[in-house]
């Protein structure tokens, strides 16, 4: 059995990532999303190494059986709007790409097979840029007191 690269998952990703799943009806990739979930290791936001492939990060990754590459940026579903920049986290290749770090290989169904993904570079990633809760100001629902979207 080939062994899976360490990933990394933000507490705050990690959390959100759960309750969607808690709401999302059964789609192609979600038992290998789960699992990812299961194996990774978990760090707050301001602890993430900046070489890591978080939500709303743009990275830059190569398909090595085809030598293609590629720059998206890691989303929610709810962010999809079509836009060809974009890859969401329960897509086959935000699967692969979620906690990877730069210079790891992850192979993923596609297709017309196992691909593996190549992390080249992050481009953005929001710890590093001290966004650190980006994620959940974007997709927690406001309290009383906090009107930010």
């Amino acid at each position: 059995m080939e062994r899976k690269p360490h990933i990394i998952l933000s507490s705050l990703d990690l959390e959100r990532i759960e309750a969607l799943l808690d709401k999302q009806p059964a789609f192609p990739g979600r038992d290998a999303l789960e699992a990812e979930l299961d194996r990774a290791d978990v760090l707050e936001p301001k602890e993430m190494p900046p070489n890591v492939v978080t939500m709303n990060s743009t990275v830059r990754f190569t398909l090595l059986e085809s030598g293609k590459s590629n720059t998206l940026t890691l989303v929610y579903p709810k962010e999809m709007d079509g836009s060809s920049d974009k890859v969401s986290v329960f897509a086959p290749v935000g699967i692969a790409l979620l906690g990877l770090s730069v210079g790891d290989q992850s192979r993923m169904a596609g297709p017309s097979g196992q691909v593996t993904v190549r992390v080249d570079a992050i481009e953005f990633q929001p710890e590093s840029a001290g966004e650190l809760h980006r994620c959940c100001l974007l997709y927690t629902s406001p309290s009383p007191r906090d009107k930010r979207q």
